[in-house]
This record gives structure tokens, sequence and C-alpha cells, in this order.
């Protein structure tokens, strides 16, 4: 387009105050939207208001405001205006930075950017838009241009202002996100790259740690597994009766079972070694008797071909590999099992925790499928069908992944598809009911459960089954008992933890005072080691003791009067024993 043609477009607007069907902008051969669209960014709406446009930019350091000097979505439709935007000499006269405001720490941060995911406005966002976008007038009208649509209609919502996404904006916040470091004083490239870097990071592990579906996950992939190590097993135990047939053939029509099979080939070995000492091996592998024994017949009569020892052990290990994925597998189930009884107790106890883990599976978390109707459960898992018979025009499925429950396999052929649409409903309340209770319980998947069978035995019998309302009531009645029970349960331990808790605190507490205490009473020897020393020093100087003289206690006038009398019978004892000592101590010397 020449600068003549967009000469005569502006002036056709400056003119008219707006766009109309005998506009310029229309001659010109441009759309009316993208007319009005340029007429707002040109600086004047269709009331003849001047327009004003703000651009918010959300970065990891904090919350920035520009306000767009000039901006025409006509001119930045061309490859050239596109292409100015990358360098920021260029750039700096589009826009202009009216206010930015940092984040305080990195919490804020965090909080700040877990707020706009959700389309939520934060405290601080609400109060720097407040601050620093000016309010509309009669002559002039503001436009805050955002990136996301939800946080626009909030801000339109909560503030009042009129929010613009996509054409002009997106091209600016292109901009604006290239060259960020350069418009804002005091921010380098490297700080913000490391500001973007840190709050990524602690964004991701937010959402990782408080995921909602973090218990669903573990039940998805347990499912998941669980399918590839049937389909695994089933084509390796395959293997290891087609690689063990050429020495046994006989085998194969005896044991069907894989696993056995298995067990067997490592035991036997080689079918000429096979005799009746190991019947009784034979026994606690089959757990049949009559087995055994035609195991033991069928190896002496055996139209197999010789095997090396080499093979024979390739093939031993490899039936002890297929051995210990089988065992892995129990295991593994049990392991769902009890998961489904956590996290979907009342869809477990429904319709069973293999089934309830594959719709939670294919649904993608029990969330998802507490959000579904009855009518997509009842399909689940059976969607290939479905869209063929849409397009053929032919009958729809009756029944997706429920059918491998085992009420839709005792049911009679006419009524399959009436228990089937019967059991989703009863599978979408107990995913409801798994969802969104606090203290999950199975009592309402197992009244569930006897609904189901009470309606079987209608559709075979005739026998009427009871009303939802009154089993509901029942079930909520016994629901409320078993979650006390369970709520004193939790209590008790919580009693304990803290008990135990205490226990600890005490002994730390007792163990820090008596290691005081140790050391206290070195301190204390210390003291008096230097007080007997400046004693010895006072006494060796002066030649007088400083000891202060023993405090005698004062006696009654009874007990001074005995001691009296007995002092003059005590006395002479006394003289003898001390001459005795004396002549004793002079025999000793003269010796």
């Amino acid at each position: 387009m020449s600068q003549r043609q967009l000469l005569v477009i502006r002036h056709a607007h400056k003119r008219k105050g707006g766009c109309s069907v005998h506009c310029a902008c229309v001659r010109g051969g441009f759309s009316r939207g993208v007319c009005w669209s340029w007429c707002i960014n040109a600086g004047r709406t269709r009331e003849g208001k001047m327009v004003l446009l703000h651009v918010l930019f959300e970065h990891a350091a904090g919350y920035a405001l520009f306000v767009v000097k000039e901006a025409e979505e006509i001119g930045m439709l061309l490859p050239q205006v596109e292409e100015s935007v990358l360098s920021v000499g260029k750039f700096n006269t589009i826009v202009q930075l009216t206010a930015f405001l940092p984040f305080k720490s990195a919490q804020s941060a965090l909080e700040n950017i877990n707020a706009i995911s959700e389309g939520i406005i934060h405290a601080d966002l609400k109060l720097f838009l407040e601050t620093n976008i000016p309010p509309s007038g009669k002559k002039r009208k503001v436009v805050l241009g955002v990136a996301d649509g939800k946080i626009g209609a909030a801000v339109q919502e909560e503030l009042g202002v009129s929010c613009q996404t996509g054409g002009v904006v997106a091209e600016i916040l292109r901009g604006i996100r290239l060259h960020f470091h350069s418009l804002v004083k005091g921010l380098t490239a490297q700080s913000a790259s490391k500001a973007q870097l840190g709050l990524g990071h602690s964004y991701s592990r937010a959402k990782v740690k408080f995921n909602v579906n973090r218990a669903d996950n573990m039940i998805i992939q347990s499912i998941a597994l669980l399918d590839q190590l049937d389909k695994d097993i089933n084509t390796f135990a395959m293997r290891v009766r087609e690689w063990y047939g050429y020495h046994f053939p006989e085998l194969i029509k005896i044991i069907s079972d894989n696993y056995t099979y298995c067990c067997l080939a490592k035991l036997i070995g080689n079918r000429k070694e096979l005799s009746s000492e190991s019947l009784e091996a034979l026994e606690e592998v089959v757990m049949d008797s009559a087995k055994a024994q035609a195991i033991l017949e069928a190896s002496k009569s055996s139209m197999g071909m010789d095997i090396s020892p080499i093979d024979l052990i390739n093939i031993e290990s490899f039936s002890r590999r297929v051995i210990s994925l089988a065992e892995y597998r129990k295991g593994l189930q049990e392991y769902l099992r009890s998961k489904m009884s956590q996290v979907a107790p009342n869809l477990a106890a429904l319709i069973g925790e293999v089934v309830g883990a594959r719709l939670i599976s294919h649904a993608g978390s029990l969330t998802n499928l507490a959000k579904y109707p009855a009518s997509t459960v009842q399909i689940l898992g059976a969607e290939k069908a479905l869209f063929r018979a849409l397009k053929t025009r032919g009958n729809t499925p009756k029944y997706g992944l429920i059918f491998h429950s085992t009420f839709i396999g005792r049911a009679a052929a006419k009524n399959k598809g009436r228990i089937s649409r019967y059991l989703a409903n009863k599978c979408t309340i107990a995913s409801r009911i798994d969802c969104f209770s606090e203290i999950p319980t199975s009592v309402f998947g197992d009244k569930l459960r006897e609904q189901v069978e009470e309606r079987l035995s209608f559709y075979e019998t005739g026998e009427a089954p009871r009303k939802n309302i009154d089993v509901m009531k029942e079930a909520v009645a016994e629901a409320s008992e078993v979650t006390a029970e369970l709520k004193r349960k939790i209590e008790k331990k919580e009693k304990k933890k803290k008990k135990k808790e205490k226990r600890r605190l005490e002994a730390l507490a007792t163990a820090e005072e008596e290691e005081k205490e140790m050391k206290a009473p070195s301190n204390g020897e210390e003291n008096e080691v230097v007080k007997k020393k400046r004693r010895t020093s006072d006494v060796s100087e002066n030649g007088v003791s400083e000891i202060p003289p023993t405090k005698k206690k004062k006696k009654s006038k009874e007990v001074m009067q005995e001691e009296a009398e007995e002092l003059p019978s005590i006395v002479p004892e006394v003289t003898q024993s001390g001459k005795k000592k004396k002549k004793k101590s002079k025999a000793i010397e003269d010796e």
C-alpha cells in the first residue's frame, strides 16, 4: 500500500469519526472488522472519543504497564512493520513504560503466576492496575491490552476497564517480550533469564506437588503396566511352549495354563530323567495327582526329539524369567486393589478393581470420570465402534469397558443393553461420591451393587426391586456410622502421634539437661581446685591459714550432762590404749 492511500484512509477517518459502509478503508480493500480495529488503535472510536491503549505484560520479575504511542492495525499487518519490532530503536517509538511493579519475593511471584494461570486477579495486580491506569472520561476512553482472554474478562468485571486481546496487542506483546530487559531500567538479560528459570522451576514443582490427580496417576500407571504384563507374559509363555514342545510335545495337551507349564518346564528339564521319585514334586506344581501321573507316563513314551544340555539351560532360564514376571503381576494386582480401595472404594465395590481402574485410566482421572454423564460412561472405550456406526448409520454400541464386568455377562442377550445402561448410571454415582467425599468408604458401592443384583433378578424372575430413595437412606445412615468410626480412629492415631512426639521432645530435653549437668560439675571442680590453690598460696605467703572454722552445733543441757558423766570412765582407757600403741610401735622399730 502506498503512502498516499494511507493518508486518504486517515483523512476519511478524521472526517467521519469512525467506520461506515462507505468508509475509505472498505473502498481501499479492507474489511470492516480490520478497519474498526484500526480505528481504535489509530486513536478514535465510532463515537469520536480518543482511545488510550495500555498493554499489561506479566514477567517473572514483576508486572509492567506500557502505553502505546502509535499503533495501527493496517500497518501492523505489513511485513516491514513486523520486522521493525525486532529492533529496539524502532520499537521504542511505538511503546513507552509507564509503571513497573517488581515481585517482593519468589513466593509472591509464585502466588501471582498461580492466580494468572487460573484466570484470577491477585491483590497485587489489582492494586497495580488501580493506581496506574487513568480513568476514562468523556473525551477519552482507556483500553487495556492483555495476552489472556480470561484475565481480560476478570479485569473488566472487577475494575470496569475494557480489555482487548489479539491483533495489535499480540504484536506489541511480542516486541515487549523480546526487548523487556532493555525497556526496564536496572534489569539485565541475565537477571531476567534467571528470574524466569527460577519461577518456572517453582511453578512446575508446585503443580506436581499439589496435583489433585496424583493418587489417580498411580492407578493409571499400574493398570497400564498390568495390561502390558498380560500381553508380555502371554507372548513369552507361548515362546516357552513352542521351544520346549520340540523336546516334550505331549505336555502342551496335558497342561493348558501358561504359568503351570513354565513351572513344569523348569522342573522337568530332560524328560528322560523323569522318574517315579519326582511324582510328589509334579503333584505340588500341578495340584492334581491324575495329571502328574499322566505327565510321568507321557514322558516315557514321548515323540519329542532329544535336546542338548545347553538348550535345556536356556529354556530353564527363560521359563524362570516368565515365572518371575507372572509373580510380579500378582503383586501388582494386589497393589492396584489396595490403591483402588483408598482412592475409589465405591467404584471398586460396584464394578471391580480392574474395570474401575480402566475407566479411570480411559477418562484421564477420577475427576474427569465424575464429570462424565452416564451415557458417556456406558460407551467409554467403544469410541471407534460409535463413530463407525454414526458414519455408516448403523446401530450404536451398547457398552464399552463396562462389558468386562460380571453383570453384563450374566444378563440375557435381550437385557444386555438395559443392564449396561443401568450399570453406567450407578458407576457415575459411585465415581462422584468417591471424587467429592472427604472420608472415602465402600458403603455406597455395596448398596449400589445390591441394586444392580436386584435389577438383574427383576429381569429374570420379575421380582420388584427396592426403591432408590429407600436404599440411599440406608446407605447414608450406614455411611455416617462408618465415617464417625473412621474419624475416631484417625483422632486416636493423631493423639498417639502427638504423644510419641511429646515423649521424643521430652527425651531430647532431658538428654540436653543431663549434658549440661555433666558439663557443670566439671566446671565446679575446676573452680574448687583454683580456690584451693589460692588458699595454699595465701598460707605460704602469710604463714596463717585463712580457712574459716566450722560451725559447731549447739547441744542441749541433758546431752552435756551425760557427756560429763561418761568422760572420767573413758579417759583412763584412752591413756592405757595410747601407752600400748607406743609400746607396739617401739617393738616394730626394733625388729
